[in-house]
């Protein structure tokens, strides 16, 4: 395969202070890379496609260190995660998986070696589609306090031969977490689930 043709790129911070309770010391960031690229498989079913994971690695990775760097460039403050990928119609769900180890591989990697699994969602549908890209914490998925969604989309991708390719990392739990489980103070880093 070759290197992946982007059209184009987007990086995007909310920043949460408060759900209706008392103002956060300090406010959550949920941020997006989002990476629009022609989807090589389009139009056709391609019985081997594995090979171009290998071509989106450096893409993930760097999509992976500008996110970090958009919410103040220090991993260590990055406690949750997530990736997902809209295919475009021409496309299948099959290439959208293709997202996984080049997407969950470079936000480990970019923070240092992260130990759960990065949750992970995809679709096909047509531009503005929207996906909602489950959040976990980066060391331990029972985390509860750190189970999430961010809505990731762009009003005129995917067109049909594209794929909309997305990571998501927070600062933190849900704004007003407050319903039990494992605390992020009680990980042990065995497994990545506690």
């Amino acid at each position: 395969m070759a290197e992946p043709v982007i059209r184009k790129t987007l990086i995007s911070v909310e920043e949460i202070f408060h759900e209706g309770g008392p103002v956060a010391a300090r406010p959550l960031l949920r941020g997006v890379a989002l990476a629009v690229i022609r989807n090589p498989f389009a139009g056709r079913y391609e019985p081997e496609i594995r090979g171009f994971m290998e071509d989106l690695k450096p893409l993930g990775l760097r999509m992976a260190t500008d996110l970090i760097r958009t919410l103040g460039g220090e991993p260590k403050r990055i406690e949750g995660y997530g990736k997902g990928a809209i295919v475009g119609a021409a496309g299948e769900l099959e290439h959208g998986a293709l997202w996984h180890v080049p997407g969950g591989y470079a936000m480990r990697e970019a923070l240092g070696g992260a130990k759960a699994i990065v949750s992970s969602t995809k679709k096909v549908g047509g531009p503005g589609t929207r996906l909602d890209v489950p959040v976990t914490h980066i060391n331990a998925s029972y985390v509860r306090s750190h189970f999430d969604a961010v809505e990731v989309g762009l009003a005129d991708a995917p067109r049909a031969d594209e794929m909309v390719l997305a990571l998501v990392m927070t600062t933190g739990p849900r704004i007003h977490a407050r319903v039990g489980g494992l605390q992020a103070s009680e990980i042990k880093g065995e497994d990545g689930l506690r």
